[in-house]
């Protein structure tokens, strides 16, 4: 099913995002046209920030349009770690509406991981991804049991990263995902950036299998590696 990631580099990571948010308005009236739905996933970190504050530049169909999370910290509502609170502030009042957000408050965190998953489309058209710079996406960490996970769409992580644990789509779920967006941006991600451009598996960006793959970076973290 995978073939080489697509690589687009950029001169700076404002250039990045703003390509990043054409690219995803593209693919939601494409979808939105076609299907009419589009089904779009929001990865979290700071990178994707501005991205997401961009979206409300362009014509995007949010009546036809659900925005699900990639992954989410298991922290309280509102709090600073929470990828809802700033994919929320990002984005426009009209656009929040969309938003699908993982049920991260629920006590049997694994109980919500099920209801998420049974939430979800067949198949999501497009999920942006990030990078870490020990070469994590989504909520797949180093060493954790989750990146085995391969009967569920959603898990949670067993142990905490960063100080807490997490809910994620899994591999499989990522595989079966229309278009991959990866954002990429900053010196400190040149390494894993390379290793996910050779489909390293000793890393967890490695390990992902996908129909349609692009990258997109600044010059700090992939001039000289398409």
């Amino acid at each position: 099913m995978s073939g080489a990631h697509r690589l687009e580099v950029l001169d700076d990571p404002a250039a990045v995002h703003r390509r990043g948010a054409e690219l995803i308005a593209a693919e939601a009236r494409e979808s939105a046209g076609e299907r009419g739905s589009f089904a779009f996933a929001a990865s979290g970190g700071r990178d994707p920030w501005e991205m997401y504050g961009l979206l409300e530049e362009h014509e995007l169909p949010w009546t036809e349009t659900a925005i699900y999370q990639v992954d989410e910290r298991i922290a309280p509502p509102g709090s600073d770690e929470r990828n809802l609170t700033h994919l929320i502030a990002a984005l426009s009042i009209g656009a929040q509406g969309s938003i699908k957000p993982m049920p991260v408050d629920d006590p049997d965190p694994d109980v919500a991981a099920n209801h998420y998953a049974a939430s979800l489309p067949d198949a999501l058209d497009l999920a942006h991804m990030g990078l870490g710079p020990d070469g994590h996406c989504a909520s797949l960490v180093p060493g954790d049991p989750v990146l085995d996970v391969d009967d569920r769409r959603v898990a949670v992580t067993s142990r905490e990263y960063q100080g807490v644990r997490r809910m994620t789509l899994t591999y499989p779920e990522l595989a079966r995902t229309g278009r991959l967006l990866w954002i990429v941006t900053g010196e400190s991600k040149r390494d894993p950036l390379g290793k996910l451009l050779a489909r390293d598996r000793s890393i967890p960006a490695g390990r992902v299998e996908f129909r349609d793959s692009l990258i997109v970076c600044d010059r700090a973290a992939g001039d000289d590696l398409g």
